[in-house]
C-alpha cells in the first residue's frame, strides 16, 4: 500500500472540517486566475466566504469524508463536477446570491489565443486609433469591415467576431488587442454549489432577475383578477369585490326602476332621457319651451361627445385585444408550470 503523504492526510482534514462547517459548499475554476485577481478576490470574498484552493485528488477525497461524517450522501454529487484548477468556496450565502457576486466580481481581460469567450465579441462601428498597416489586411480577411479613413483605420459597420463558446485564434486576438478589446473575463467560475441536500448548476443559477420580477408582477394580477371575478376574498382583494358587488346591484337597480338613495339620481336620469327620447320624434309645435331647451343642450352635448365616443371605442377595441392575449399567456404560464 502506498505511503500517504502526511501533509495530504491534513490539507484533506482541514477541507473536511471547512465543508462540515458551512451550510453552502461551492466548487470554483480558478484555473487561469492570475495571483493578483485571486487575491483581489479572496478581499472582496472576505467575511461573506472562505475560499480554499487544493487539489482536485484531495478535494475529492475531503468531500466523501464530509459527507460520510454529516450523514449527507448528496453532498458527494459535487465530486461529478470537480474540473480544471479547483477550489471550494464555503458561504452561509445561498447559491444564487453566490452566483451573482461572483459575476459580478469578474473584469475585462485581453484576448488570449486558445481561451474561450463567455459572451458574444462585437467589434464595434466607427473609427480607432491604429494607423493603416497590415493589419487592415488581417481584418479584410476575417471579413471584418475595415478601411482606410482619414489615415486612420475604421470600422464600417457592427461586427460579431466570435459567438459566446468560440475559441480565440492567433489572428484574432492580435486585432482584438490592437483594437483594445478585452473579450476574457478573469474571476471565479462556479461549477457547482451544494445546499440542503441539492446541487446547483451554473445553468440553473443564471436568472434574470427583472425577468422573474416581470413574471411575479404578472402572475400577481392574474391571481388577483382570478380572486376578484369569482368573489373569493383575501385581504389583498376584498375592497375591490366589495366594489364590483357594489357595482353590479347598483346597475341591477337602475336597470329596474328601483328606487333607492344611491340609484335614484341614475334611474331619473335614464327615465329623463327615455322622455326626451320620445318627445325628440314628436312634431315641434307640440313642445313647451322647456323641453325644446332640454333637446337642444342634448344635441349639443352629443356633438361635442362624438370624437370622444369614437376614441373611446378604440381604446375599448385595443383594451379587448390585449385582455385576450393577457388570457392567452396566463394559460401558457399554467400549462408551464402543470407540465
Amino acid at each position: 500500500m502506498a505511503h500517504v503523504a502526511e501533509w495530504k492526510k491534513k490539507e484533506v482534514e482541514e477541507l473536511a472540517n471547512v465543508i462540515k462547517e458551512y451550510p453552502v459548499i461551492a466548487l470554483v475554476d480558478v484555473a487561469g486566475v492570475p495571483a493578483y485577481p485571486l487575491s483581489k478576490m479572496r478581499e472582496k470574498l472576505r467575511g461573506k466566504a472562505l475560499l480554499r484552493v487544493s487539489r482536485n485528488t484531495l478535494i475529492e477525497l475531503a468531500l466523501k469524508r464530509a459527507a460520510q461524517e454529516l450523514g449527507k450522501p448528496e453532498l458527494e454529487k459535487l465530486i461529478e463536477h470537480i474540473g480544471g484548477g479547483a477550489g471550494i468556496l464555503a458561504t452561509g450565502m445561498n447559491p444564487f446570491k453566490l452566483y451573482k457576486l461572483l459575476e459580478e466580481s469578474k473584469t475585462p481581460a485581453p484576448a488570449k489565443a486558445g481561451a474561450v469567450v463567455p459572451h458574444d465579441v462585437i467589434i464595434p462601428a466607427g473609427p480607432t486609433s491604429l494607423a493603416p498597416g497590415p493589419l487592415v489586411g488581417e481584418m479584410q480577411s476575417l471579413g471584418i469591415p475595415a478601411r482606410i479613413e482619414k489615415g486612420k483605420v475604421n470600422i464600417q459597420k457592427d461586427y460579431t467576431a466570435l459567438k459566446a463558446g468560440e475559441v480565440i485564434t492567433d489572428q484574432l486576438a492580435r486585432i482584438l488587442n490592437a483594437l483594445g478589446i478585452e473579450p476574457l473575463e478573469v474571476g471565479l467560475n462556479l461549477l457547482a454549489a451544494y445546499e440542503d441536500g441539492l446541487v446547483y448548476t451554473p445553468d440553473v443559477l443564471a436568472i434574470d432577475e427583472n425577468e422573474y420580477i416581470n413574471m411575479l408582477q404578472q402572475a400577481y394580477n392574474h391571481a388577483f383578477n382570478l380572486s376578484v371575478n369569482t368573489a373569493y376574498p383575501t385581504s389583498q382583494t376584498i375592497e375591490a369585490i366589495i366594489q364590483k358587488a357594489f357595482l353590479g346591484a347598483k346597475n341591477v337597480a337602475v336597470e329596474a326602476g328601483y328606487i333607492t338613495p344611491e340609484t335614484i339620481e341614475d334611474v331619473f336620469g335614464r327615465a329623463l332621457r327615455a322622455v326626451l327620447l320620445i318627445a325628440g320624434e314628436l312634431p315641434e309645435e307640440l313642445l313647451d319651451e322647456k323641453t325644446k331647451e332640454l333637446l337642444n343642450q342634448g344635441a349639443q352635448i352629443a356633438v361635442a361627445a362624438q370624437p370622444q365616443q369614437e376614441e373611446q371605442v378604440e381604446e375599448a377595441e385595443e383594451e379587448e385585444e390585449e385582455e385576450e392575449a393577457s388570457e392567452e399567456e396566463a394559460l401558457s404560464g399554467l400549462g408551464a408550470l402543470f407540465g
